[in-house]
C-alpha cells in the first residue's frame, strides 16, 4: 500500500498518511500494515511471538524521567503533551524509521496503555505527519528530500 496521494493546491502538494493506534492486546488484523511497538516498556503477559511486530521502537517514546512523571501524576496532560513534543523536536532522527513505515502504507503504531487517545500516541502521530509535511513540501514532487535516510 502506497500513500494515498496528493491533496491540496497544485502548488503545495502532500501526501496523506495512513497513522492509526491500537492497543498491544486488540487482535492482529491483516490490514494494521506496520506493526510498530512505540512504548519504552515491554507490555506486561505478552511474548514477543504473539504481539506479531514488525519493530519494537522506544527511541520515538517519552523519556524514563518525563513517563514516570507523568504515570506518577506530577505533571498534567497538558505539561506531559508539551515536554513530550520537545523531546520529540530536539531529536528529530528518531522519527526517521516511523516515517519510512508511513510512506510504506499503513503504520499502526501500538501501546500497552488503556487508553491510546490519551496516551503519547497522538503527539506521536503529529510530529509524524508534521515531519513528513515538510518532507514532501520540500521534495516537491520528487522522491522525499532524502531518500538515503529511508533506506536500510
Amino acid at each position: 500500500m502506497t500513500p494515498k496521494g496528493p491533496v491540496g493546491s497544485a502548488k503545495l502538494r502532500f501526501m496523506s498518511y495512513d497513522i492509526v493506534f491500537k492497543r498491544v492486546y486488540e487482535p492482529v488484523e491483516r490490514t494494521d500494515g506496520a506493526r510498530v511497538l512505540v512504548d519504552r516498556l515491554w507490555p506486561r503477559g505478552k511474548r514477543r511471538d504473539d504481539l506479531q511486530l514488525t519493530e519494537w521502537y522506544r527511541n520515538a517514546s517519552p523519556s524514563p524521567a518525563l513517563r514516570r512523571a507523568w504515570h506518577q501524576g506530577d505533571i498534567d496532560q497538558q505539561r506531559f503533551a508539551k515536554d513530550y513534543q520537545s523531546e520529540l523536536d530536539d531529536d528529530p532522527d528518531a522519527l526517521t524509521p516511523l516515517m519510512l513505515h508511513a510512506r510504506r502504507g499503513r503504520l499502526s503504531l501500538l501501546t500497552a496503555t488503556r487508553n491510546p487517545e490519551q496516551s503519547h500516541l497522538p503527539i506521536l502521530r503529529k510530529a509524524l505527519l508534521d515531519q513528513l509535511a515538510r518532507e514532501d513540501e520540500q521534495a516537491d514532487g520528487r522522491e522525499p528530500s532524502s531518500p538515503t535516510c529511508y533506506e536500510r
